[in-house]
């Protein structure tokens, strides 16, 4: 539950997007395709406090329990790259959970304009909103998904690697976190009063950081900066950057992408979390 001044103020999205995003310059066709034979999965409604929140998860056919993954979106929505991703990781053997961290803020389904997206949806999230609902979502992946609570992490990109950061400062549990290319600076508001940055030196859980050379909006020295005072305190920051890389080069719906750094931070990812207990 959320305390005062954040408030609940009911779902714009009931469901999500079919599809990929309308919110990009350009959209090509998703590179990687992945089945859902051996798995369950599909869209759920998980349990928010304030009702049902739309989600998408995945997970091996079985008894498990299976670890659990949070699964925290770009920008654009849980659309179908989104979902992917998460049938990827239930192939690696996990109950991977996305859900709509903005479907209180507006219907991404809609939306073309990023600006748009980042002036209405993005900038009124407030921060203890989305994090309760990766709350949620745990609470849910564990009652109702055959997740194991011993067994928690979480991956996001863009602002969704921001997430990342300022969850694994929130949640105690949590055992990895994979951010990639998340913005680390940032306006701080009263909705969102801390940045990645800020919050370096205080998480709980070892965290892979994957980011671009060639990232025109997050520079690798404010990466390198969020690495050292995270060690300075006593925590674990792995950094690894692709000099070539873009921002989005995980992203292989968009021009963006970048296969051979987008496969090996994958490939990294996976035995990051296994190294961790996950």
């Amino acid at each position: 539950m959320l305390t005062p001044p954040f408030s609940r103020r009911g779902f714009v999205m009931t469901s999500l997007i079919s599809g990929l995003t309308l919110a990009t310059t350009a959209v090509e066709a998703q590179v990687i395709h992945t089945d859902a034979s051996g798995l369950v999965a599909g869209e759920v409604q998980i349990p928010a406090g304030d009702g049902p929140m739309p989600g998408y998860r995945a997970m091996p056919e079985g008894q498990g329990p299976f670890p659990v993954i949070l699964v925290i979106e770009e920008i654009f929505g849980v659309h179908d790259y989104i979902k992917d991703i998460c049938r990827r990781l239930a192939k690696a053997g996990y109950c991977a959970v996305a859900p709509e961290l903005y479907a209180r803020q507006g219907d991404l389904s809609t939306m073309t304009d990023v600006k748009v997206i980042v002036r209405d949806v993005i900038s009124k999230t407030p921060d203890a909103q989305w994090i309760a609902d990766l709350d949620a979502s745990t609470a849910w992946a564990v009652a109702a998904s055959n997740g194991d609570a011993s067994r928690l992490a979480t991956m996001g990109w863009c602002r969704g690697g921001r997430g990342v950061w300022l969850y694994a400062a929130h949640r105690r549990d949590l055992k990895a976190g994979v951010a990639w290319y998340g913005a680390l600076g940032g306006e701080r508001t009263a909705l969102q009063p801390r940045t990645a940055d800020d919050v370096a030196g205080e998480i709980n859980a070892p965290i892979l950081a994957l980011y671009g050379g060639a990232d025109t909006g997050i520079p690798v020295a404010s990466a390198e900066a969020a690495r050292d005072k995270a060690r300075a305190a006593g925590k674990s920051v792995d950094l690894v950057v692709y000099p070539d890389a873009p921002h989005g080069f995980h992203a292989d719906y968009r021009p963006s992408y970048r296969r051979e750094p987008a496969e090996d931070g994958w490939t990294r990812a996976l035995a990051f979390f296994k190294a961790r207990g996950v």
